[in-house]
């Protein structure tokens, strides 16, 4: 069990995190403190659960209850579970002694939310004057959507990624599932881990207003320079590039598989051409410099797929590559599953699920030496309850019965 793991050599051993949050980017921030070391409970109720339970794929394929959900064990990786009904009258005698225990608190709830059920910043740190508190919203605690709960996809649309996204000819498109929950949490931990050195510095803790919108924002700087120095509104330009020609995801040989390949310097051109063996198409005036190439790109794309069509997306890669041009198969989710240099690196960590079968959880980005993180399994609802109050807050075997009889505790 997740609580019997050995955390001493990580990172952030003794780090104690109190998680209160549903959905992708609360739960991603605090699993990978988790994952490096941290303590991380996380409070659920059975009367709201987090609603990413419920959301399919599914392991097997089939619903289970409130378990299997592939969305929600994902992003929940090495935490305990506790299972509170945190509007009962006593569930404050539970909360603080959570946050007496606690270094972090954290939750993404809409601005306000957490504040109104008696854990806003001030009233914890009543309870611990120290205490680091991150309250990842969408559009942070102030301003007038400051109140309006928000999801990835809304999000997404708002930073203008969806309007950048797509070819000219297309209405926006969105960019992947939810983009904006994988880049927050990055953030997010970034900026508790900073809070944990000031308090360790300076004994003070702090409040962490992240704005999921606002991480985002500064990836669109080219954009927003564009408008601000040059008065031009940047769309969508499909797979195009101002820099580079070939650049595009051209198909190869099979079913719906594709390469993407990039040239940015004529010397790239000239080893693309020796490569594909310098058809007479290559000599085209109008390919013959880099300007004229990104000019003339749809001509151009059109030609280079003729070539692709007759490779698999792997052969091409390795042409391209061994002779010093970017190229990368499209990968699907069964490639990744396979892909070698991932395998190589243990990326991928397949665990057991007590009743459901196996599951493979995703890796940290950074491998650290000294200090590997560990990855443990999703918890089920409410599995660690009973540890969390007898062990971790110190509750008698007496009181934690209590505590279960008067519905406290689920």
């Amino acid at each position: 069990m997740a609580q019997e793991t050995k955390k001493e050599n990580k990172a952030l051993a003794g780090v104690k995190v109190v998680a209160f949050e549903l959905a992708l980017a609360g739960p991603m921030t605090t699993s990978m403190l988790a994952d490096y070391g941290a303590e991380v409970i996380k409070v659920e109720s059975r009367t709201r659960i987090d609603w990413m339970r419920q959301v399919g794929p599914f392991i097997g394929s089939e619903r289970k209850s409130n378990e299997g959900s592939v969305c929600y064990l994902a992003p929940n990786a090495s935490r305990l579970d506790l299972s509170l009904d945190i509007k009962h009258p006593r569930a404050m005698e539970v909360m603080r002694r959570l946050i007496e225990w606690a270094d972090v608190v954290s939750d993404n709830f809409a601005g306000g939310v957490i504040a109104r059920i008696g854990l806003g910043y001030e009233e914890l740190r009543k309870i611990k004057p120290d205490i680091i508190v991150l309250s990842s919203s969408i559009y942070g605690q102030t301003g007038s959507f400051a109140q309006v709960p928000g999801y990835g996809a809304i999000l997404t649309a708002l930073t203008g990624l969806s309007h950048l996204t797509g070819f000219p000819d297309q209405l926006p498109q969105a960019p992947g599932f939810a983009i904006t929950d994988f880049i927050a949490p990055r953030i997010n931990v970034l900026a508790i881990v900073a809070a944990l050195e000031y308090r360790r510095r300076t004994g003070k803790g702090q409040y962490i207003d992240a704005a999921q919108m606002e991480t985002i924002i500064p990836l669109l700087t080219p954009v927003l320079l564009e408008y601000e120095v040059n008065g031009r509104e940047v769309s969508r330009v499909g797979n195009t590039s101002t820099r580079a020609a070939p650049h595009g995801v051209y198909r190869c040989k099979g079913d719906d598989r594709w390469c993407a390949i990039s040239c940015f310097t004529d010397e790239d051109w000239q080893r693309f051409c020796q490569v594909i063996g310098s058809p007479a198409w290559t000599e085209d005036p109008g390919f013959s410099t880099l300007l004229r190439r990104i000019k003339n790109a749809e001509k151009l794309d059109a030609m280079v797929e003729q070539w692709t069509l007759g490779y698999t997306p792997e052969e091409v890669m390795k042409l391209m590559q061994d002779a010093g041009i970017a190229a990368g198969v499209v990968q699907s989710g069964r490639d990744l599953d396979n892909d070698p240099q991932l395998k190589a690196q243990n990326f991928f960590r397949k665990l057991d699920h007590p009743g459901l079968g196996k599951f493979s959880y995703a890796g940290m980005p950074a491998q650290l030496s000294k200090t590997p993180y560990e990855v443990e399994r999703a918890p089920f609802l409410g599995e660690h309850t009973e540890h969390v109050c007898t062990k971790v807050l110190g509750f008698s075997d007496e009181e934690f019965v209590q505590l279960v009889a008067d519905g406290v505790l689920e």
